[in-house]
């Protein structure tokens, strides 16, 4: 009698567990240094949060003032499984926060959010497009 009640219960644990991402700490680190063309060390993650289906939120502050809000997809457990470990996980989506102090690294001006106009060789047709050129 009690594995009727069991069952149901086991099986639905099971799929809520399936709905996490699977990506560590070192991997979002790793995306997000990549992403924001930054040093892994050289920034803090913090305010991370997830949504169902393996969307994975987060604030990224770096040593010298630039904040980025940022998401990847994680795989999640069911994923994984029904895949046999072949889903990757995404890479990381970031942007600079307004208001926030410029980057100096190598950002132009479609990733620290201001609309300056670009001269010679960086301007490409996404940017033509979007007048930053």
């Amino acid at each position: 009698m009690h594995i009727r009640l069991i069952a149901p219960l086991a099986t639905a644990l099971a799929l809520l567990a399936g709905c996490a991402a699977t990506i560590n700490q070192d991997g979002l680190e790793q995306r997000t240094a990549q992403a924001i063309g930054r040093s892994v060390g050289q920034f803090a993650i913090t305010d991370r949060s997830q949504e169902a289906g393996g969307r994975i939120n987060d604030t990224v502050n770096t040593r010298d003032g630039v904040a980025c809000r940022c998401y990847l997809y994680g795989a999640t457990g069911l994923q994984k499984a029904m895949s046999f470990g072949q889903t990757p996980h995404s890479d990381a989506i970031c942007t600079a926060m307004a208001g926030g102090k410029s980057g100096s690294g190598n950002q132009g001006p479609a990733a620290t959010g201001q609309s300056g106009r670009s001269t010679g060789g960086d301007c490409n047709a996404l940017l033509r497009a979007a007048g930053r050129c």
